[in-house]
């Protein structure tokens, strides 16, 4: 008897996260999905697949919340954990104009609080398992053009902490995956954006599934192919 992958999906209410709990239903893997408070489209997707969606409430932010969702799963095995929490405040702004708190939420939701759910996570995960959080094509500084240049730098941000994380851990079996999904058509990515959703998360997911037992850092789009850092 073949026993169900699992994924930890963490940031699943809407958007990109929902559509990677939902793909992951979809391919018969067992789904951990979370969300700060109530989401009507896990709920939804929880009704298809009541066997193997399980829906658990964290704060991305709020690292007792973090630490309290990894007492409930009581030292569960992930084959995949993947961070997927981010928001995007003040796009088209500078420096200059940015409220600070603005920035700051940016910062504390897109970089640092996924590092943090990682390094609370990581034993949880299995050895020839897969890290993986949401960075963006625009976190690149060598393929900058100052796109969403706020946004841009905390998911720079968060792709040089996952650089230390990676340093910090050389002897780590695991893949360490910082994935760039594309510009999604949802509710962060706006109606100008070039790929609908099908577009993109099933890509991410088969590209994920195929990093596995390939140890090693790596900030990769949908396809496979290496972004410069």
């Amino acid at each position: 008897m073949t026993t169900k992958k699992t994924v930890l999906v963490v940031g699943a209410s809407r958007g990109l996260g929902l559509a990677l709990a939902e793909e992951y239903c979809e391919r018969g893997w067992q789904v951990i999905a979370t969300s700060r408070g109530q989401s009507s489209g896990l709920q939804q997707l929880q009704e298809r697949y009541s066997e193997t969606l399980q829906i658990e409430t964290a704060d991305v932010v709020d690292l007792d919340s973090v630490k309290g969702l990894h007492s409930r799963l009581n030292g569960r095995k992930l084959d995949v954990l993947f961070v997927n929490a981010g928001i995007c405040k003040a796009n088209e702004l500078t420096p200059l104009q940015v409220e600070e708190k603005d920035f700051l939420d940016m910062m504390l939701t897109n970089a640092l609080s996924p590092m943090r759910i990682i390094e609370v996570f990581h034993d949880s995960v299995a050895a020839d398992g897969v890290i993986a959080v949401m960075s963006s094509e625009i976190g690149s500084i060598g393929n900058c053009f100052g796109f969403w240049e706020l946004y841009s730098s905390s998911k720079a941000a968060l792709n040089m902490l996952m650089a230390a994380f990676a340093a910090r851990n050389k002897e780590d079996t695991r893949a360490l995956l910082l994935v760039a999904p594309g510009w999604v058509r949802t509710e962060m990515g706006g109606s100008d954006a070039l790929l609908e959703i099908a577009d993109s998360i099933p890509h991410v997911v088969s590209m994920v599934e195929n990093n596995a037992g390939k140890p090693g850092l790596r900030f990769i789009d949908r396809h496979g192919e290496i972004i410069p850092w």
